[in-house]
């Protein structure tokens, strides 16, 4: 964080001081909500959480080179006390984000964001100092705390912002106001809590409300709900996608034989081909939508190919690819999961799997309400539409139902298995793995089928491989 005086800090926040001997001290390190994650000179922010309260560890921050606590209660070291740590938090980034010069790129969307927000990244890296979030920091308080990152020097900052309800937007939007904002998608994550894809799209569609006029509003021209985002924006728009009248466009879209995307991109102010690192065909309009971004902050066609074609995963479990020393390969995109990341997951592993045994280890999606039942019938059909060798439903009623629609679809009952958890799941693959084989490991955080992948290929690490 820029580096601003206790006394600046209570100011920007409405906070009254505590404990605090010399008001001109300086916090100079960063933001953190972790007292494991405190600098010399750190702020560290003090939340009452359900399970740990933060203020507990007031005292062992300030020991560990904390300049202060943000907290609602004196805590008997040096501190800033406000009614509300969560708006005093978003107010201190809302005023030290005014005070820079950066370019503040803002995305959201059902599915997709955390992977754009990698590849914007990586692109804006290439033209100077980009702050982004690590992982999904994408609500009130992960999305203040990656804006506090930023410094004199910052060139970009990439904000990835989430949604439950409609409104959430629009405050993340006035916390740190973007000049680009990019909506992916309109799909059906979390729509047992909007109530249907209308409500989702009014919630994303806050993104482009919020700019100014002479920002940019990047729009997937593929998504009907999100192209008519348009109509709801004063900034200048700009079109994704595969569409003819895209203005960045990906043509001749393609698989490589190990499941890689490859196009040519198409900008306003060139051409070039793309063959990613990434594997899943959804790369490509994730790619094309990092690609949007880009040009508008001055890349050029050729610049953003090469660094879409030299970009990894920066996030980890969100399609991670790792193969173990029997050629097992394993796939952990555990992060999270909703039904159209689920699709685009089994898709990625039929094309990577070509020629070879596969296998999906999936488990519940949530938040999905009434239409939860159809939404896991539909993704256990299709893992027997994509001839998936095999299918391992893992956890409660929503895995029976993943279970039941590839047994529904057709005579494939013995190719699927529904099981209570993840370590029935790791038995079953480590009694049944062979050589070659590929997994896809994928369900909603909670679940945390992550646990899966991580225990078979430290198995493998340790010498125990399938077979020997």
């Amino acid at each position: 964080m820029i580096a601003l005086s206790l006394a600046e800090i209570a100011e920007i926040v409405g906070g009254q001081s505590h404990d605090i001997p010399d008001p001109a001290a300086t916090v100079s390190g960063p933001v953190v909500i972790d007292s494991r994650e405190v600098t010399q000179g750190s702020l560290f922010v003090a939340f009452a959480g359900e399970r740990v309260d933060g203020h507990d560890y007031a005292q062992r921050a300030v020991e560990a080179g904390a300049a202060a606590v943000l907290a609602a209660r004196p805590v008997g070291v040096p501190a800033i006390v406000v009614d509300d740590v969560v708006a005093a938090l978003g107010a201190l980034a809302r005023a030290v984000v005014g005070r820079l010069g950066t370019t503040v790129v803002a995305l959201t969307g059902s599915a997709g964001k955390t992977s754009t927000k990698d590849l914007i990244a990586q692109l804006l890296e290439r033209k100077g100092p980009t702050v982004y979030p690590a992982g999904n920091l994408n609500n009130e308080i992960g999305l203040p705390l990656t804006a506090l990152r930023a410094t004199e020097d910052t060139r970009h900052l990439v904000l990835e912002m989430g949604a439950r309800y409609i409104g959430d937007i629009r405050y993340l939007t006035g916390l740190v106001p973007p000049r680009i904002g990019l909506v992916l998608n309109v799909g059906t994550a979390h729509i047992g809590e909007f109530g249907g894809r209308e409500q989702i799209a009014q919630a994303k569609g806050e993104m482009v409300e919020s700019l100014p006029e002479d920002g940019t509003a990047v729009l997937n021209a593929d998504d009907p709900l999100v192209r008519a985002m348009s109509s709801r924006t004063k900034a200048r728009v700009l079109f994704f996608g595969e569409a003819a009248d895209a203005d960045v466009r990906g043509e001749k879209v393609r698989l490589t034989d190990d499941g890689r995307p490859a196009f040519r991109l198409h900008t306003p102010t060139g051409c070039s081909d793309v063959t990613m690192r990434l594997y899943g065909e959804h790369h490509v309009s994730n790619a094309l939508a990092a690609a949007a971004v880009a040009h508008e902050l001055g890349l050029s066609a050729d610049e953003i190919a090469e660094g879409l074609s030299e970009a990894g995963t920066l996030s980890r479990w969100r399609m991670e690819v790792t193969e173990r020393p029997d050629g097992v390969t394993f796939v952990n995109d555990a992060y999270n999961a909703n039904p159209e990341s689920m699709k685009a997951a089994l898709r990625a592993l039929a094309a990577m799997g070509k020629g070879r045994r596969t296998w999906a280890v999936l488990g519940q999606m949530a938040e999905l309400g009434d239409a939860s039942l159809a939404e896991h019938d539909a993704v256990g059909r299709l893992a027997v539409r994509l001839n998936v060798s095999k299918l391992v439903a893992v956890g409660g009623r929503e895995a029976s139902w993943l279970q039941l629609g590839a047994y529904n679809e057709g005579s494939w009952g013995e190719e699927s298995v529904h099981v209570s958890d993840a370590q029935a799941a790791v038995d079953l693959l480590r009694s049944e793995l062979r050589p070659g084989d590929v997994v896809l490991v994928k369900a909603s955080r909670s679940v945390g089928l992550e646990q899966v992948a991580m225990a078979l290929l430290e198995n493998a690490s340790e010498g125990e491989v399938a077979g020997r």
